[in-house]
Formats: C-alpha cells, structure tokens, sequence
C-alpha cells in the first residue's frame, strides 16, 4: 500500500520501477507522517507487520525480542522505504537500518523525519539494482508493499534476493490477486472507505503468495513462513493471521549459508 511532483533522475528509473506510482508516492510529501491522512492504513497495520519481522529476526539470528535493543548488530536494507514508516521501528530496536527509495522527495522527508525523532537511518534516493551492482549485502532485506508497484516483479525479487548475505533473510509483503482483495484493497479502501488515493493499486498486478514463493525461490532463497496481515474493523486494528492471506500478506525466506 505504499504511495514528486516532479520525477526522479533517470538514472534511479531501471526496468522494475513503474514512474507513474514512484510520481504518485512522492506527492504525498509530508502527508507520509500524517496518521489521519493517506498513509493511515500503513500508520494502522505497521504495528502488526513489526511484530512479526521482530518475532522472526529474533528466531533466525537467535535473539530475545523482549530484551531493550533486540536487532542490534543487524544490517537491515528497507527497499522501497517511503517516508520511513518502517525504518524508524527497526532503529528503535537497535538495528542499522538502511532504507532506500527511488524517488528523492520521499528520502528528503525521511530524513527530515528521523532528524526530528532522533534517529539514525542510512537513508538513500537509489535503487535495489544499483546497491546489488555495487556488491552490498545486509542480515535482512525488507521489501514491504513495493511488489505491487513495481513493472517486472519477477527480476525485481531476484535482486531483493542477492542482497541477502549468505545466512540472511528476507520478507517480502504484498496483496494477494484474489476477488476479496479486489473487493477490499481497490473498491473498500479506494472508493468506498477513501483510505488511499484512488488509483493507488491495479488488480492486475497484485501477485498470489504461491507466485511470490516462487519467484524468492528462483532468487536463490528458502520460503521459512507465510503469514496474512487481516483488519479487524469493531477494534480498528492490523493483527497477523497464519490462516487468512486472502487480502495482505508476508512471506519470509532465507538465504542458505
């Protein structure tokens, strides 16, 4: 569910960035830490999406997520990181985070954001393909709400997985192609309820979880978890489902050591 005036330099447009949702996302300037405005179903499910990354980083790297700083010592890489809205959290818990995005307004205002609030994240306006052409590799990539914005998910996927380090993980969080997610994702939240701009997602190019699955395994990776991500409307909240990914969901899967 992720969404400049003007575009960003051609050199951060490569196949898989489709320029007319990267304009869409970087006219939201300061609206991406509005909590009443267009990003607030992210603001409402980014409680229940951190819990889980929590709860699996500390299972794979053998952590306690209740300790203070649990994700300290961890490289984390946000791919597609907007305003910030998820690079914040992880910083909080001790992790050093690396978000990036294409498009410059959206870094401007992370890092104008994460100044305020006393944070240190490695914000940058580049893309996954140039930090994999230049050899970086984190603990764990995140690539939440981009899939479906993005021109060829496929050859995306493969360079979100080669920037996994050998014994990393990566997550992976999009809607699922379904009549339910048309019904909820487009005609709920766009039209009906106006909870995001109208045109933020095409239907056709939401990707099934068995789809996904098999593109992060192509990518040279190992699926470990599937989870749904549901809205539970009488308490107006996010919670995680390990049975409904009919609408959103998480995948998370490793790189082999």
């Amino acid at each position: 569910m992720s969404p400049a005036d003007s575009a960003a330099p051609a050199a951060l447009h490569p196949d898989s960035v489709d320029p007319a949702d990267l304009a869409r996302f970087e006219r939201l300037g300061e609206e991406w830490w509005n909590v009443k405005g267009p990003m607030k179903p992210l603001h409402r499910m980014n409680p229940a999406r951190v819990g889980w990354l929590r709860e699996r980083l500390c299972a794979h790297f053998g952590r306690d997520p209740k300790a203070p700083a649990p994700l300290a010592g961890l490289r984390i890489l946000d791919v597609g990181c907007g305003g910030g809205i998820l690079c914040e959290p992880l910083a909080r818990m001790g992790a050093a985070v690396t978000g990036i995005d294409p498009a410059p307004g959206n870094i401007g205002i992370a890092r104008a954001h994460a100044r305020r609030a006393g944070l240190s994240v490695d914000y940058r306006a580049t893309t996954a393909e140039e930090l994999a052409a230049a050899g970086e590799t984190f603990d764990a990539v995140c690539a939440m709400e981009v899939v479906e914005h993005v021109v060829e998910p496929a050859a995306f996927l493969a360079v979100v997985a080669s920037l996994a380090r050998p014994g990393g993980v990566v997550f992976v969080s999009t809607l699922n192609r379904t009549p339910k997610a048309y019904a909820l994702a487009i005609v709920g939240a766009e039209y009906v309820l106006r909870w995001l701009p109208r045109g933020t997602h095409d239907w056709r190019k939401f990707v099934t979880p068995d789809e996904l699955a098999g593109m992060l395994v192509a990518g040279g990776l190992e699926e470990v978890e599937r989870a749904g991500v549901i809205y539970h409307p009488l308490a107006d909240d996010w919670r995680v489902s390990r049975r409904d990914l009919d609408v959103n969901y998480m995948i998370a899967a490793t790189r082999p050591a």
